[in-house]
């Protein structure tokens, strides 16, 4: 059996595999390299070569750069500012402004991340804006495909796209060259939703919607009644507390006034000295005559002197955060003794008030029981580190409501500084796309913007696997000829009619099979043969890339075309018809673009 007949055969199964999805991707990719070694078709260094390959560091690092703006609140201010501008009347101008925003979101941190960030927002504006979810969460994935033609780091295939440029002997696809075409597909997308997405979408609401965590602070003040009874002041230069220790101050003569805690003059960690000193803070909980009373007399200044800000304010901001947690059975924590103002074991943590269960217990000792709730305070980062305890049940996921709740938190602006250095360094060609990705990776690592563990978790393994898994195949079908073969019969099937029909073939090709598999495997098997038919009609490879990188991105008609696509089915309540109502027309306007546009500008 001949090398040619051996990938036809591994490629026939991949794509089958890949269809009925009874097996994981990430399984079958990693089987297709083991396949042609196994057969002889390629040597262990070259099914091994993908994971070494610079475009997959760099997609990686693309994953790292997108946490990074996430978990500053960077995406949440800007779903904020989109919630803000979009009015209530105006449909169109809020279709346009959440297609604008996604779009640029998706050029930056790739389709993937940009619809994560949004589809909470999104929810939460058409829920009060009382508008179907449906109207609007299906216009936010597809106009981020669009979006994704941007610039080279709006998906992953932009890069292999890039890469293939350079090794066909073509000088490499710029940042923003794709603009070019993304450009006029943004502007087609947007034009025909918001003319006929109204008619071609379901007035439906899913079943399973995001939580909206935009008011959790005010939720949990509310609910553990610290509202308008908790007070952070600050300790002056003359005040007689210095030097003393917290659980020395003599509160005796201010009624019900109690000290709910203290913190060092960041606001944001629990006191860890045994006194005193001039700009730490305390909590006091109390009434506000009480509190006023108290900070006369011991020359303390309440932190907001113009009451502009409430309690969730104070507790909850871009340095620290809230979080419930439950006691579940069988938990070491039972019995043991707390108190609201006490320090966890940690020293990180802050204990703000005790509920059992939904009672407040006051400000006393409590002997912990199961089922009993308490509210905990501290910075971000405390909270993300302390409450993986499988002592406790965290209610919500401060990361989560971190996300969603704090825009522009702690590291926005380095995050921000450090995406713009990248963009620069792509953009102008100064250092290879891997290194600008490595580089920027690193910088957020070392400005403490993100850990080495969050670094870990932010790559999208399954995608970065199947890109370096499934590289040798492409390999493969140049190496052995296939790709020359397969290109032939497609070139003695539309070579008579001239360049235009093979891009019209490709796109046809290259978008019907992304609409079943994967479009980064896709654009990986259909690349080798674009090119090789390019050489063989005499032909220049950009527009015949440049096309096979826009029909990749057309992935409209299936929920299992891609990830987001299937992300918005559930919130968005649509079923697997819904979506090439609307995806049929814009598939027809993403051809149009690649097939006339693209030769204008990319020349054959």
């Amino acid at each position: 059996m001949s090398d040619i007949t051996i990938i036809g055969l591994i490629i026939a199964v991949v794509i089958v595999l890949f269809v009925t999805n009874r097996v994981p991707v990430v399984i079958v990719a990693m089987l297709t390299p083991l396949a042609l070694w196994a057969t002889g078709v390629l040597s262990l260094q070259q099914v091994l070569a993908g994971f070494g390959d610079p475009a997959v560091i760099f997609i990686a690092t693309l994953f790292i750069v997108s946490e990074g703006l996430e978990q500053t609140g960077v995406t949440a201010w800007a779903g904020k500012l989109l919630i803000s501008k979009a009015g209530e009347d105006s449909r169109t101008r809020l279709l346009l402004l959440t297609m604008i925003l996604v779009a640029l979101l998706t050029a930056l941190i790739s389709v993937n991340g940009a619809v994560a960030a949004l589809l909470p927002v999104v929810v939460v504006m058409a829920v009060r804006l009382k508008r179907a979810p449906s109207q609007l969460l299906m216009p936010l994935v597809f106009a981020a495909h669009a979006g994704s033609m941007l610039a080279l780091t709006g998906t992953p295939v932009n890069v292999l796209v890039s890469n293939a440029a350079v090794d066909a002997g073509m000088a490499r696809l710029g940042f923003f060259e794709f603009a070019i075409a993304g450009i006029p597909l943004l502007a087609g997308t947007m034009a025909i939703i918001i003319l006929f997405g109204q008619k071609l979408l379901p007035e439906t609401a899913g079943a399973s919607m995001p939580s909206d965590f935009s008011k959790h602070a005010r939720t949990l003040v509310e609910q553990y009644g610290l509202s308008g009874g908790l007070f952070q002041v600050r300790v002056k230069e003359k005040s007689p507390l210095i030097g003393q220790s917290a659980a020395d101050i003599d509160m005796s003569g201010f009624g019900s006034l109690r000290l709910s805690g203290s913190q060092d003059a960041t606001g944001a960690t629990p006191l860890k000295r045994a006194t005193l000193q001039a700009g730490d803070l305390l909590f006091l909980r109390g009434s506000a005559e009480e509190a006023s009373d108290f900070a006369s007399a011991n020359l303390l200044g309440f932190r907001d002197d113009d009451k502009s800000e409430g309690v969730e304010q104070v507790l909850f901001n871009r340095n620290s955060g809230l979080a419930e947690v439950m006691i579940p059975p069988r938990s070491a924590l039972i019995g043991q003794t707390v108190f609201p103002g006490m320090v966890t074991e940690s020293g990180d943590l802050l204990i703000i008030a005790v509920q059992r269960p939904g009672e407040d217990v006051g400000n006393g000792h409590v002997k912990l029981q199961a089922g009993d709730t308490l509210l905990l305070q501290g910075t971000w980062k405390a909270l993300d580190i302390n409450l993986a305890d499988p002592d406790v049940l965290v209610v919500n996921s401060p990361e989560l409501v971190r996300r969603q709740a704090v825009p522009m938190g702690a590291g926005a602006k380095q995050a921000v500084v450090i995406l713009l250095v990248m963009v620069v360094l792509l953009a102008t060609g100064i250092v290879p796309p891997a290194i600008a990705g490595l580089l920027a990776a690193g910088a957020l690592i070392m400005t403490n913007v993100l850990s080495v563990e969050q670094s870990y978790r932010a790559i999208g393994w399954t995608t970065v696997i199947l890109v370096a898994a499934m590289m040798p195949l492409s390999t493969a079908m140049v190496e052995t000829g296939a790709a020359k073969l397969i290109a032939e019969h497609l070139v003695s099937l539309v070579g008579g009619a001239g360049p235009y029909a093979l891009l019209a073939g490709l796109f046809v090709l290259t978008a019907i099979m992304g609409q079943l598999i994967s479009n980064t495997a896709t654009a990986l098997i259909v690349i080798p043969i674009g090119v090789a038919a390019a050489k063989s009609m005499g032909l220049n490879p950009q527009p015949v890339l440049m096309c096979v990188g826009i029909a990749a991105a057309g992935a409209f008609l299936t929920p299992i075309a891609t990830p987001t696509n299937l992300m918005v089915m559930g919130p968005g309540g649509y079923k697997f018809g819904d979506y090439w109502k609307l995806g049929l027309p814009l598939l027809i306007w993403f051809f149009v673009v690649s097939v006339f546009f693209v030769p204008m500008i990319w020349r054959f």
